[in-house]
């Protein structure tokens, strides 16, 4: 099934599709990166200040939802941009990045031992959040396989 959309999208005929194609992409990619890391900012202020709201339904289920969005929607730009994730290094660099992001908000959210511990934890996860939109935006790996 993929093989006859790559096919499809790739045509000679249809490089207008193929484009606008990976812009819807692109966009929902987007639009689900800043609810992600809008939905965990919001959730850590809530954790920080023990709110009654951190336990709702939506709160504990919206975030996989848009984390599934957001990793399905990466998948497909990779295939459709036919890059190899371990050979190519912004890409190696941007996954070495979300695995950091992750660890530091699961210490945010959940591993953190104390107020300031989490704090800490979520401002770093910022951070790397930041960086990682950087090596997306500019398509260049800066630390990790910069040398």
């Amino acid at each position: 099934m993929f093989a006859q959309l790559k096919s499809m999208l790739f045509s000679q005929s249809d490089k207008q599709i193929t484009m606008t194609f990976y812009e819807i992409v692109k966009y929902i990619h987007v639009t689900a990166i800043i609810l992600s890391v809008s939905g965990f900012i919001t959730r850590v202020v809530l954790k920080l200040n023990n709110s009654p709201y951190q336990t709702k339904y939506w709160f504990k289920k919206l975030p996989h939802i848009v984390d599934t969005l957001l990793l399905a929607s990466a998948l497909t730009m990779v295939y459709i941009m036919g890059v190899n994730p371990l050979t190519t290094f912004w890409l190696a660099e941007k996954i070495t990045g979300l695995i950091i992001y992750i660890l530091l908000g699961m210490v945010a959210l959940r591993w953190g031992k104390t107020k300031q511990i989490k704090e800490i934890a979520a401002v770093l996860a910022v951070i790397v959040f930041s960086y990682i939109v950087y090596v997306a935006h500019y398509k260049t790996p800066a630390v990790v396989f910069s040398y």
